[in-house]
């Protein structure tokens, strides 16, 4: 399923929502302290997307551990239903919003998602 345009960009929720943001989908397993679900202002929450709760822990935001962390999460997401389901969102908008609550823009599983799904559909 290849849709030639479709554009996936990351987000921290805490962030403002901006008239650009497209479809904006959560891809925490767990709701972010602090943030109501209005100020979300989500399409979706997408919990099913996130790394398995052993492979979270395991990699506990690790820097040193992003790499074998990465590894493992395509793996998990080779596997995985709910890529279909943000390869259908890509289908339908231009852009999608990957949102995240964890600290660090970089080593963040919504990172190596949006790496996973723009190959999916490049």
């Amino acid at each position: 399923m290849k849709k030639a345009g479709a554009s996936f960009v990351v987000k921290r929720i805490y962030d403002e929502p901006a008239d650009d943001d497209g479809c904006r989908v959560l891809v925490d397993r767990l709701w972010p302290r602090g943030v109501s679900k209005e100020r979300a202002s989500l399409e979706l929450w997408l919990k099913e997307v996130a790394p398995s709760p052993p492979l979270r822990q395991e990699f506990a935001h690790m820097q040193e551990r992003f790499a074998d962390f990465r590894a493992q999460y395509e793996a998990e997401l080779e596997q995985n239903p709910a890529v279909g389901q943000l390869l259908e969102l890509a289908a339908k908008h231009p852009r999608v919003t990957l949102l995240y609550g964890a600290k660090d823009p970089e080593v963040n599983h919504a990172r190596v998602l949006q790496d996973y799904l723009q190959k999916m559909t490049s």
